[in-house]
């Protein structure tokens, strides 16, 4: 295969969908695996809507997946400008040519009447297409109109009988008459183009070899392929993907919780895994495998493999994925992704070598068992949020509780517990003082400990309280009750 030509081009009207993500993921895919060139182009002609900051956002969302791109409007490239905004001098170009040609012709009519016209068409059970009624006036007649300055839309000619036939590499080859497609407007009456015609234009130039895309883009396609004709250009290859839905197997929504990438990166989703899940919506690894790396996945990538049944998308998969991921993660990495969320709580303030490696140390508490890393403050928040209140009401009902923390606080003896040869002492003391065991005397130490009635092992979660209580106050950790003033605070309030 000679290598290819793929480009991603969102509109920057809002976040990053994951099924646009999706739509990006394979073309980098695809890209890669053949080796060829992923280019990334704004389309930002819709004036009202298009903001540079949300163009920021998407690059940003982009980034933060890892899909690197060979050209696009950050970097520059031999086909720029990677903007359309900045490309219409070329519409221009080619919308003169195609009128001067007769490829192409001037409508007046409002929108009032072509509001009528399309209910009329709705009325009649037809799919609403415009009447065409412009087309047949004389063209030197629309010139003269235009120069006097009456407002008009500058629109294609469909050719008449004809069959537009898209070889679409998923789909096969799917079948359009012409006649039911009607003359769709090229440029705007205030002189911007259409999605159609700009799609067209810039994919010609950019010499795109496939457009990878949804199959909600499938209808445009026939108008597509007769512009390539107009302007003599040869149309790249097809491959429209099948929808994203939400678990009730309607179009994936707000409604159905997060769907921005925004939003998962907000949850604490991993790069990794949400690549990996969209890799899975509508394509086949082919050996039954889930969890695949990037680079596995750009080695396996064919688009022969991508289905073109929806999609359906799984949170409960996607969290299953993520607590993969995590628990992959190297610590020191998870330390800087992790800390926002313990800041936001005010478990942790500024960054230091100190903080920094208390932080690395807790981790294994929580790496294992969350989904996402939102969920590792309230993991570890026994560590820096301890409720003496809660954990005495906890013990009040709990027989013989008192006993056990008053024999705990005693063995402990105002002493830090800082590893578990220390706190497994100190448990030892305070069986013999008591004579209780098992569930009897680690339960209660545990509630005293950790104003919870269950949580990592306490031979773990002890030394990390104390380890915290050493650390000083210009560590950059918020202050920890140390496990003998816990014991003593919660004795007392027992008493």
């Amino acid at each position: 295969m000679t290598p290819p030509r793929v480009r991603f081009a969102p509109s920057p009207t809002g976040q990053l969908h994951v099924g646009n993500a999706r739509t990006a993921l394979f073309n980098w895919l695809f890209a890669r695996r053949h080796g060829g060139a992923f280019i990334l182009r704004i389309e930002d002609t819709d004036s009202e809507r298009s903001t540079r900051a949300a163009e920021a956002a998407q690059i940003e969302d982009l980034q933060w997946l890892r899909f690197a791109w060979d050209e696009g409007p950050d970097i520059g490239g031999p086909h720029g400008p990677y903007r359309q905004s900045d490309r219409l001098a070329r519409y221009a170009s080619l919308s003169r040519d195609l009128l001067a040609r007769g490829h192409a012709y001037w409508c007046f009519c409002s929108v009032a009447e072509l509001e009528a016209e399309r209910q009329a068409a709705l009325a009649s059970g037809q799919p609403p297409k415009y009447s065409g009624r412009c087309r047949l006036l004389d063209p030197d007649e629309s010139a003269a109109r235009v120069a006097r300055g009456e407002t008009a839309a500058l629109r294609f000619k469909v050719p008449v009988n004809r069959e537009v036939v898209v070889h679409d590499l998923i789909r096969g080859d799917v079948v359009f008459h012409t006649d039911v497609i009607g003359d769709p407007v090229i440029v705007r009456s205030e002189g911007l183009p259409a999605y159609n015609f700009a799609v067209v234009a810039d994919d010609a130039g950019m010499a795109i070899t496939h457009v990878i895309r949804g199959e909600d883009h499938l209808s445009n396609t026939p108008r597509q392929v007769l512009l390539y004709e107009a302007i003599g250009a040869s149309p790249p290859l097809f491959a429209h993907l099948a929808m994203v839905l939400g678990p009730d197997h309607t179009r994936l929504s707000k409604r159905h919780g997060a769907t921005s990438v925004a939003d998962f990166r907000e949850h604490g989703y991993l790069p990794e895994a949400l690549v990996n899940y969209l890799a899975l919506l509508g394509w086949s690894p082919g050996e039954g495998e889930e969890i695949l790396p990037v680079d596995e996945l750009v080695r396996r990538f064919e688009l022969e493999r991508v289905s073109h049944s929806a999609a359906v998308f799984d949170p409960g998969k996607l969290a299953w994925m993520n607590r993969h991921y995590i628990r992959e993660r190297s610590a020191s990495t998870l330390v800087r992704e992790v800390w926002p969320y313990l800041a936001r709580r005010g478990f942790v303030g500024a960054e230091t070598t100190a903080s920094a490696a208390y932080v690395e140390a807790l981790l294994p508490m929580a790496a294992g068992s969350v989904d996402r890393l939102e969920d590792v403050p309230d993991r570890l928040g026994f560590v820096f949020d301890w409720d003496a209140s809660r954990a005495a009401e906890l013990l009040a009902v709990e027989p013989g509780g008192a006993a056990a923390v008053r024999a705990f606080a005693g063995a402990i003896d105002g002493a830090l517990l800082t590893d578990k040869e220390a706190f497994r002492s100190a448990a030892a003391r305070a069986r013999e003082r008591t004579g209780l065991k098992g569930r009897a005397l680690f339960h209660p130490i545990r509630v005293a400990m950790t104003a919870a009635e269950s949580g990592p092992e306490l031979d773990l979660a002890v030394p990390a309280i104390d380890r915290g209580a050493a650390l000083e106050a210009a560590s950059g950790v918020r202050r920890i009750a140390s496990c003998a003033e816990r014991a003593r605070v919660v004795a007392e309030r027992l008493t």
